[in-house]
């Protein structure tokens, strides 16, 4: 099978992946009546709002009776009440695939506005900020350092590191911010203790792009110091476990240079799963962390989805779980080209 035919078969089974996740939320939120529940309370919210205004204009209850009624009516066929689930949520997942994602009923942007694709493009980069920025500085140092010690193992470095790793690995991200802000926020008051700007922002863009450097910098060191470990551990391992391959012994008993040796014999091979490890980092970090945003009131996509979960909106939840299956979806598609690019043994 030819190159690209195995490219297009790996994009048709990431897709088949991505309409499946979709089907099975759906499934949950139809089958449970959690759907319908959630569509009858906003109704009869909407309801009660027309009512209270209609009786300050028709004072006969009769006829106010007979208005609502007519109002209830159109209100069940516009919110698709007038039929089961399974007819009524293929049309909203048909609309999320192009897209096409509605409004949100609470959640809204800075501006005010409820549609959830300008929701979600407001809250992707604030997210990338904190998250993709924390992921990249962790890859950095896990680079730098984990081969370093895995070609020193059994040293003090080594074990030090080790066990820093181990420390920070075993650190929870939540709790660790908190005691970062009781410690840096209201103890030392060198940071703000949460959110993205000072109250009120400055209109100076220079000042306001301090202010958000010296906002982000407290979660920042945090998802630093929770995470890094885990990265320099693991590239320490994978470095570690090629080091002891056969072909590296051969190829320095063949009496190659050690550097020619550490870096296409060892570093080209360990490539493939650190990569896999980044690529896929990129994408989880995207989604942000639900309750370290929640710790530093930062507002990204984790807060953006607890919002959805806690006030029940499905159309946003589908959304979102869309837009994250699709960002892994992809970043699966580019490992598969990234991987046939360094490991030539893929092609064959």
């Amino acid at each position: 099978m030819g190159l690209g035919k195995t490219l297009a078969l790996k994009g048709l089974t990431l897709i088949v992946v991505l309409i499946s996740v979709l089907l099975f939320t759906v499934l949950i939120i139809g089958a449970s009546g959690l759907s319908d529940r959630v569509l009858s309370s906003i109704m009869n919210e909407e309801l009660r709002g027309i009512r209270q205004k209609l009786t300050t204009q028709i004072r006969d209850p009769e006829e106010l009776n007979r208005a609502m009624d007519e109002i209830k009516q159109d209100l069940v066929k516009a919110y698709g009440l007038d039929k089961p689930w399974y007819a009524r949520i293929p049309n909203m997942i048909l609309r999320i695939v192009t897209l096409d994602l509605g409004s949100a009923r609470e959640v809204q942007t800075f501006t005010g506005s409820n549609r959830i694709s300008d929701i979600i493009l407001e809250r992707i980069p604030n997210t990338i900020l904190l998250m993709t920025s924390a992921l990249i500085i962790n890859f950095v140092l896990g680079l730098v350092i984990g081969p370093r010690i895995a070609l020193r193992h059994g040293t003090k470095m080594d074990k030090a590191i080790s066990l820093y790793s181990a420390i920070s690995y075993a650190l929870p991200t939540w709790w660790l911010g908190m005691l970062m802000i009781l410690f840096f926020s209201f103890k030392l008051r060198i940071f703000p203790f949460g959110g993205m700007y000072s109250v009120p922002p400055s209109e100076d863009t220079f000042m306001r792009f301090l202010d958000l450097l010296w906002h982000v910098m407290l979660p920042l060191i945090t998802l630093v110091l929770a995470l890094s470990g885990s990265w320099i551990y693991i590239t320490r391992s994978i470095v570690l476990s090629v080091a002891q391959e056969d072909f590296v012994s051969v190829a320095r008993v063949k009496g190659l240079p050690e550097d020619l040796v550490r870096r296409r014999y060892i570093v080209r091979v360990a490539a493939s799963p650190i990569l896999t490890n980044v690529v896929l980092g990129l994408a989880g970090s995207i989604a942000g962390a639900i309750l370290t945003e929640i710790v530093f009131d930062w507002p990204g996509m984790g807060t953006l989805y607890y919002k959805a979960v806690m006030s029940v909106d499905e159309s946003l939840i589908l959304a979102l779980t869309y837009i994250f299956t699709l960002i892994y979806v992809l970043a699966r598609f580019i490992l598969e080209i990234l991987y046939v690019v360094l490991d030539p043994r893929v092609r064959l």
